[in-house]
């Protein structure tokens, strides 16, 4: 049984057939999230310039042969602060999607396996907390612990973590009335059997999904924290603080903020597409 069977709709297995350019816009998605990847893990490959190196004689150069994306107001070869930013990006938006979800896992699960008591003294506090604003919590959060990239990775996981967690908590308290789970029981399964074998299974599929839908939201927050001056701190090359740099100057020097901007645009588009791509293949199984 698949967690996503009860959203099953005789419109899913036709939605490729309806929309023929679908398919396509996954493709471009996974290449540009493997471009992606590719700039985070090898940026020296592909930035012809040192990120950090200043060259005042080249202020505010616009997008040429020389420098395809222009330079900054320090002579920085933008192209190669956005090939360079595209790790500490991704690797912030990766680690606050893995501790939101890592923290919804244990509370959804909690909830779901556990005491009727339980289950609504955890369902209280995640409705409180999934009320607020998930940007707002990061805010509280630094404002309590200061900021820095390590503190904004913290912040955004755990804005995510409520959201996350109240789907984890539905999806295990449905799979625990199925018929499947009921019949394990009637067969005199153990319960650790049902719940190794059955439960956790079906009702964690679709971490993966949220995973990857939640990674683009991660990047665009951990950005706009970077942009407030609560992330990454200048001359970082990273998007977020490359736009709070960029604005000063948008009216003489739009590309110091027009590539950055795209940047995490296409993070945050690739994320999406690709996460709605594997919520339709889960539920058209």
């Amino acid at each position: 049984m698949s967690i996503f069977s009860s959203r099953r709709s005789h419109r899913d297995p036709a939605l490729a057939a309806r929309f023929p350019g679908l398919r396509g816009l996954e493709i471009a998605a996974a290449a540009a999230a493997l471009f992606l990847v590719f700039a985070a893990c090898f940026p020296t490959l592909l930035a012809p310039f040192d990120p950090l190196a200043i060259n005042p004689a080249d202020a505010f150069q616009a997008p040429s042969a020389a420098h395809w994306f222009g330079t900054d107001e320090s002579g920085r070869d933008i192209y190669s602060r956005v090939v360079h930013g595209a790790r500490p990006s991704l690797l912030i938006g990766a680690a606050a999607t893995a501790i939101g979800l890592g923290l919804a896992l244990l509370l959804g699960t909690a909830a779901g396996l556990g005491g009727r008591w339980l289950d609504f003294g955890i369902g209280r506090i995640l409705e409180v907390l999934f009320a607020l604003p998930g940007l707002l919590l990061a805010l509280v959060f630094i404002a309590i612990a200061g900021p820095g990239i390590t503190t904004s990775v913290v912040a955004v996981g755990l804005s995510t973590a409520p959201g996350y967690a109240r789907i984890i908590r539905g999806q295990i308290a449905q799979v625990r009335s199925s018929p499947m789970v009921e019949a394990a029981v009637v067969l005199g399964r153990s319960p650790a059997r049902v719940l190794g074998r059955h439960i956790l299974p079906n009702a964690l599929a679709p971490v993966f999904v949220l995973g990857t839908l939640g990674l683009g939201q991660a990047v665009v927050w951990a950005s706009s924290l970077s942009f407030l001056g609560l992330g990454a701190p200048p001359p970082a090359a990273e998007w977020g603080a490359m736009l709070a740099a960029g604005r000063t100057y948008l009216g003489t020097a739009w590309w110091m903020t027009l590539f950055p901007g795209l940047a995490i645009v296409l993070a945050a588009a690739c994320s999406t597409v690709l996460g709605r791509a594997l919520q339709r293949r889960a539920v058209s199984r």
